[in-house]
Order: structure tokens, then sequence, then C-alpha cells
């Protein structure tokens, strides 16, 4: 009973983190296509999009369904693949060493955040080509990347 009441109130347990909306909506109009590649399930990850309504930001949704696990590139390969996007065009935001392995090995950018699993050192460690202490400096490193590609 306390499983099912627990699973079915996400937002309980995936608060956002601060300025996500802002930025996610920012980087939409910025003409950033937007994807999502995580080692939760197409069913977790559907209800946390829902609950706090952030569907409509992503192009591509990428799951422990779809794809062997992090840090395994094939999530990463399955979204560029579906919208298009070359290796250079390409940038994987995460929080864990994980992530950065798998941006890695598919080729990509790999951007690590300051708030999430790992600390600065680990994804750093791991390939980090730079971390975020800040969500909202990402606008700006993504557009610095892009003059820079």
């Amino acid at each position: 009973e306390c499983f099912l009441e627990l699973r079915g109130s996400p937002d309980l347990h995936e608060p956002l983190f601060a300025d996500v909306v802002e930025t996610l909506t920012l980087l939409e109009k910025t003409g950033y296509i937007l994807g999502i590649a995580t080692g939760k399930s197409r069913r977790g990850l559907s209800a946390i999009l829902e609950t706090h309504g952030l569907a409509k930001h992503f192009v591509t949704l990428q799951t422990a369904d779809d794809a062997p696990s992090k840090p395994h590139p094939g999530m990463l390969e399955r979204a560029m693949a579906e919208t298009g996007m070359a290796k250079d065009e390409t940038v994987l935001i995460g929080d864990t060493v994980f992530d950065m392995e798998m941006a890695l090995n598919a080729g990509v950018g790999a951007f690590g955040v300051a708030w999430g699993y790992h600390d600065t050192a680990e994804l750093k460690a791991a390939g980090a080509h730079l971390v975020l202490d800040n969500l909202c400096d990402l606008p700006v490193v993504l557009e610095q990347r892009r003059g820079s590609v």
C-alpha cells in the first residue's frame, strides 16, 4: 500500500532544482533541441514530467527501458538519431560520473552540475569538460560553445 501511494506521488520525491523551468524555456526559445537520457524507467520519467509540466520542452526521451544502462552510449546515440543532431552539436548535462562516461563514450560534450549525486572533483575526473555551479549559467556556456564549434 505504501509503495503504491509513494509511486503515485512522484512530486514528493522529485522536486525541481531552482531555475529549471526558466532555463528550459530560455534554451528552447534560443533554438536548442532538448532531450533526456536517464536511468529511470519510462513510466517513472513520464510521471515526473507530467507532475511538473515539463514534457513539452523535450523532443526525445531515452530511458533504461530503451537502451543499455549508462555509461553505454546507446541512449545518447538514439537521442541523436531521433533529433538529427551530430556529435559536435550535442552536449550531455549530468550529475553523475556515469553521465560523463556516457557522454565521452558517445563522443559528445560532457557538462557536469555541482548540485547532484557526484561532486565536482569526481565529475571532472570522469571527463567533464566543465562543471556548472548554477543552472542559470547553462545558456551562456552553451552559447559560448556554439560560437566555438
